[in-house]
C-alpha cells in the first residue's frame, strides 16, 4: 500500500508561517537522517536543493504584512 504524503502546512497560516514550518520540518528530517547541525543549517541556506514539497516562498510583501500585524 502506498503511503500518503502528509500535508505539512494548513491553509489558515500566512505564507511566512508556512515557510517557517516547512523549513523546520526540513531541518528535522536532515537531523534525523544523521546530518550535523552545521551541515543541516548549511543545506537550509541553499534554496536550490530544497525538496519539491517546500513550495511556499514568502515575498517581501508577505514579510511586511506579518510585521505590521505584530505591531498592532
Amino acid at each position: 500500500m502506498a503511503t500518503r504524503k502528509k500535508k505539512v502546512v494548513d491553509d489558515n497560516y500566512s505564507k511566512l508561517d508556512q515557510y517557517a514550518i516547512e523549513l523546520h520540518e526540513f531541518y528535522k528530517s536532515l537531523r534525523k537522517a544523521g546530518f550535523s547541525v552545521e551541515i543541516s543549517l548549511g543545506v537550509l541556506g541553499m534554496k536550490e536543493i530544497h525538496p519539491e514539497w517546500m513550495q511556499t516562498l514568502p515575498t517581501l510583501d508577505d514579510v511586511r504584512k506579518h510585521l505590521e500585524e505584530d505591531e498592532d
